[in-house]
Formats: structure tokens, sequence, C-alpha cells
């Protein structure tokens, strides 16, 4: 299967490259190149892509209110790409539906892997760099209001509530069913069940739904 993908970044050369390199993939055609925000948008539209590779800070519309476009409008995978890490606007990127992040100096090997893992339905983001995330942003977390209403919980039983809480926590399956005692499959099912419930695309939007409901909170276990 051929993953479709739309490049966008403000930088020509930076762009350029990007898609010299993922188009130099058998199993990648890269679909569209856009410069700003609002092309992306538009190229997403056209094209309908598997994958988005957006820049998170470009004129006209920024990579976050493209991200959260595209995530509404279609199921596009978008992967955003920073110049730093943690950069300041990555919580409101993943926020927005993104899928994860890669920095602008990724490696090639990276750039393709990451638009592949993205493409497969999986976030870009292991347990280590999510906990990374929790710790950068869970500090800021008592000056941002709990956007998300509590009562989007009672979906969860209360297994997939501990589950959640888990996630949050940066637990991988592995270690959320050993700290159940349970089998790794039930963990699986009980991950399922959260992000459908919940309307979540993947883990990294599990973890800011545990943050906005209130359900983790900074300083708690982990």
């Amino acid at each position: 299967m051929t993953v479709r993908v739309v490049v966008a970044d403000d930088q020509e050369l930076v762009r350029a490259g990007f898609s010299m390199i993922l188009d130099a993939q058998p199993d990648i055609d890269v679909v569209a190149e856009a410069g700003d925000g609002a092309e992306a948008v538009a190229a997403v539209r056209e094209h309908q892509p598997d994958v988005l590779l957006l820049d998170i800070r470009m004129p006209t519309m920024d990579g976050i209110e493209a991200a959260g476009i595209v995530c509404a409008e279609s199921d596009c995978r978008v992967l955003m790409l920073t110049t730093f890490d943690l950069d300041d606007y990555v919580y409101d990127a993943l926020r927005a539906g993104a899928s994860g992040f890669l920095l602008k100096d990724v490696r090639r090997a990276d750039l393709v892997h990451g638009v592949r893992v993205v493409a497969a339905g999986e976030s870009l983001l292991a347990p280590s760099i999510t906990r990374k995330l929790i710790a950068e942003f869970t500090s800021r977390a008592a000056v941002r209001p709990v956007t998300l209403p509590a009562t989007r919980l009672a979906a969860l039983t209360a297994r997939e509530q501990e589950t959640l809480q888990m996630i949050a926590r940066g637990l991988s399956n592995a270690e959320i069913a050993e700290t159940m005692v349970v089998s790794e499959h039930t963990v699986k099912t009980h991950v399922s069940n959260v992000l459908t419930k919940l309307g979540l695309r993947d883990r990294v939007q599990a973890v800011i739904a545990a943050y906005e409901t209130g359900l983790a909170v900074p300083g708690g276990p982990g």
C-alpha cells in the first residue's frame, strides 16, 4: 500500500528536501506541497492524503490551526515539524489532533520511519517521549483551565479510567499490564475502548484528555 503525503513548510528548500527524501521511497508518494497552513488545508481537501507533514510555524495560517481543521475534516494523520525539542507550540499541536512531531533536523531514515508509523495509525511518541512531554506541559497546568468536562469520563468503566490514568503517566501496554495484573491483550482492549468511547485518535490524545478532564493531575503518582 502506498502512503500518500502532503508536505507543508514555508521554507522552500526544506519542503523540497523532505519531499525528495519521501518520494524516493517505493511505498511513499508525495502528492502535493504547500507553503503555508491555508495551502496545506486546501491540498488535503483536494488530494486526500494519508499523512500531512506540517510545519508548526508558518505565515497566513500556522500549523496548529491547519492541524485542527485537517483533523476535524478528515482521517488524514498529521505529523508536525518543529525546530526545537519540546517547542512551546507542541502541546497545542497535539491537542489540535496531531499524531506526533519530528525535529526539522531529523535524520533521513527517521523522517521516513515517522511517516510510516503515523500512516499506520500509531502516534510518533514512545512512552519515554510521552513522559518528557508530560513533565514539560503539566508544569504549566496550574495556569491552564480544565477545558474538557469530566462528565466525558462517565462513558468509561472503572478499569478503563484506570487505564487512561496510566496512559497519562506514560506507561506502555506492558507496564500497564504488569501494574493491573492482567494480560497485555486485555490492556490493548481497554486502550481501544478508551479511544473509541472518548473519540480520540491515539494515546497522545488520551494523555491530553486525561489532564484536561482532571483525571490526571500534575504531581500525581508516576
